[in-house]
This record gives structure tokens, C-alpha cells and sequence, in this order.
């Protein structure tokens, strides 16, 4: 009997022991007694019982294909002209951006194709195919439903569906979509990379107004248009964007309609169709008195309350006041038109860049596989 107690005894000892040094092991006691390594990928965290931990290695953030480097900066944002509607919703201040990365292009109807073609794929059983058809799905009855007394069937049959119009902004998209959408592409990119051992990316989302602005000028501070002042045409008489010019002369411009997302010459950041083509969403809510609800670092007014969500840069169907830099107004965030795309931007998290006053630039400015430009003289 007494044998058989100490044989309890000391089998509980032993226990107890295993536990405690497993216990050590897992909070990293004997690791670092011992100078163990102390993270993933060979970074060494605590050696010597001292903390040695610098940077993990196996990171860099790299350019999204079809994006480009907007440098961090400070700007005076609002009217650069004068306010010919009179509507003092966006009174000259000046504001901080910090670095970001931006598609340099309208997202196309062949890009966004990929994404409605997964949901139908792959989220049938979760969403249910009415809400991706209602919600998700690009509305082509804008073509008709826009205009009173106007032959949008030829748009409505083939904008979106017809590859002659692959490379053309996509439309009739809401707010919530252009949201959905971003997620979907972040999910898609950082499945990827976590497939790959990588790390996760930034998410994609939409910019906010005051991203926008400082991205369609370009580095022009002051300047009424994404590519400068005053005019809307240059030298030769050709027109710098896609809008309503003279007095509804769409075809003016070389497209009655939309352009291809890469028509005309980019700004001094490499960005297409700031201006006109296709309008486009940012994340804010819109407000009057944005001024005084923002703060003037990096403002960004996201309200749910709000249904009113601010749309920028003008479009194909808009007068020239439209496409100035400082120009804003609304959408309502379930509404789908015609004439507002959206593009997508991603946080720079390696820093500040310096671009914009000449300095050196953290990251790659330049995307490895920037779309090709099919600019128009």
C-alpha cells in the first residue's frame, strides 16, 4: 500500500514538472533563458534574456497592380475658381494627406466583371442570386432611366456586357457596391498572399474626398483643373476631358458617352479622367458644413447615419464647373447612374513620401503593371 502511494506521489510530481515547462515554454521563459528564437521567419525576439526584437523580416509593401504612389503632402483644399453656383460648400482650407496608393484608372467594366462573376460563382448560397442581381450587379437601365425621352437602348443592351466596352468605366454601381467591391478585392489579394506565406496588404477601399482632391491635382496646388489652368482645351483645340462642352455638344470631345478609363493624358501623378469620363464615388458622407466636422488631418466625415455620400471629379453628361478640382456634391449611397464610376485607393503604411517636394520616395512610386494609356491629342 505505501509503495503504491509513493508510486501516486511521484507520478504527480512528474506531472506537475512537464506542466510547469510547458507552461515556460509557451510564454517564452526557457527561449529566452536560453537566447531561443522568438518569432517566425528567423527574426530573433529575446536573446540573452534581453529583448533584441527589430523589424520582422519577410515584409514590404509593393505596388497593387494598376495603382500608383500618391505622395503624403499639405494643400489648400476647396474652390480654386469662382463658385459660379454660389453653393460656399467647400471654402478654401488647408489640409494634411498622408501617403497612399490609388488606382490610375476608373475601374472598368471588365475589372468589375471579375467580381460579379465570383459572387455569382461562389456566394449564391450566402447572398442569394437576387441581392447579388439587385445590389451587386451593375444597374444598365441607368442608360434609359436617366434621361427623359432618351434612346439609352443601345447602352443599356451592350455597355456591360459587350467586350467592345471592357476597358470603359463601369456605371450604375452604388455606393454600397463600390464598398462591397473593395472588400471583395481585399479578401481576393490577401487570399492570395496568405496562401503564398506572406503578409496581409492594406485593404482596398474608397477614398475620402480630401484624398481625392489632393490626388486630381496633381501636385498643383491652386489648380482649377487636374491638369492646370484655365481651359479645358489646349493649344490645338483639342479637349482635355470627357464632358458637355459648349453649349451640349457631347461629341466635342471624341466620345458622346463614356471614354475608355485610360482616354486623354494623366495628371503630373499619373492618374487618368480626374476629370469628367465618369464621376466618382468617395467614402464620406456628405455635410454642408464638412469644414467644421473634419479635422484638417487626413478629414474623412464616414457617418452611416448619413445616406448622402459625396461625389467628385464630373462627367461625361457635366458642364465644365463639374470637373474643377474643388467642385463637390452628392449621391445617395443606394443609388446607380449613369455617369458615377468609382476607383480605389490603399494605405501607405511604409511611411511618408516625399514626391512633392523633391525628396526620396518610400516604396515604389511606379506600379510594375500600370494600365496602358490610350490617350487622346
Amino acid at each position: 500500500m505505501m509503495k503504491y502511494n509513493w508510486l501516486i506521489v511521484n507520478a504527480t510530481r512528474v506531472v506537475m514538472v512537464a506542466a510547469v515547462v510547458l507552461l515556460m515554454q509557451g510564454c517564452g521563459f526557457l527561449k529566452s533563458k536560453f537566447g531561443g528564437n522568438g518569432g517566425k521567419n528567423g527574426e530573433v525576439g529575446v536573446t540573452n534574456g534581453e529583448i533584441t526584437a527589430t523589424k520582422r523580416k519577410g515584409y514590404s509593401q509593393t505596388t497593387p497592380y494598376g495603382m500608383v504612389l500618391i505622395p503624403s503632402g499639405s494643400f489648400i483644399m476647396g474652390q480654386a475658381d469662382e463658385d459660379v453656383a454660389a453653393t460656399q460648400i467647400n471654402m478654401n482650407r488647408q489640409v494634411t494627406i498622408s501617403s497612399f496608393y490609388m488606382d490610375d484608372a476608373e475601374i472598368s467594366n471588365h475589372e468589375y466583371r471579375q467580381y460579379v462573376n465570383a459572387l455569382l460563382a461562389d456566394s449564391v448560397s450566402t447572398l442569394g442570386e437576387e441581392e447579388i442581381m439587385s445590389k451587386y450587379y451593375p444597374d444598365t437601365t441607368v442608360w434609359k432611366n436617366d434621361f427623359t425621352y432618351h434612346n439609352g437602348d443601345p447602352m443599356l443592351e451592350y455597355y456591360f456586357s459587350h467586350p467592345a466596352f471592357d476597358t470603359y468605366p463601369v456605371v450604375g454601381v452604388s455606393w454600397k457596391g463600390a464598398q462591397h467591391f473593395s472588400q471583395w478585392r481585399t479578401n481576393l489579394y490577401n487570399d492570395y498572399r496568405s496562401k503564398e506565406g506572406q503578409f496581409n496588404s492594406p485593404r482596398f477601399r474608397l477614398p475620402s474626398e480630401a484624398e481625392w482632391e489632393w490626388a486630381a491635382r496633381g501636385g498643383k496646388n491652386g489648380a482649377k483643373y487636374p491638369w492646370g489652368n484655365p481651359y479645358v482645351a489646349n493649344g490645338k483645340g483639342c479637349y482635355l476631358a470627357n464632358f458637355k462642352p459648349q453649349r451640349g455638344n457631347f461629341d466635342a470631345d471624341g466620345y458622346p458617352y463614356t471614354a475608355p478609363a485610360t482616354a486623354y493624358s494623366p495628371n503630373d501623378y499619373g492618374l487618368y479622367n480626374m476629370a469628367g469620363n465618369a464621376a466618382e464615388w468617395c467614402r464620406d458622407a456628405y455635410a454642408d458644413n464638412s469644414n467644421a466636422i473634419v479635422w484638417d488631418m487626413n478629414p474623412d466625415n464616414q457617418n452611416a447615419d448619413e445616406p448622402r455620400k459625396v461625389v467628385r471629379g464630373g462627367s461625361w453628361k457635366d458642364i465644365a464647373y463639374y470637373l474643377e478640382t474643388g467642385t463637390r456634391y452628392y449621391e445617395y449611397e443606394d443609388q446607380k447612374r449613369s455617369y458615377i464610376g468609382f476607383r480605389c485607393v490603399m494605405d501607405n503604411l511604409d511611411g511618408r513620401t516625399a514626391t512633392a517636394r523633391g525628396g526620396k520616395v518610400g516604396g515604389s512610386s511606379k506600379s510594375k503593371s500600370s494600365k496602358k494609356s490610350a490617350k487622346k491629342v
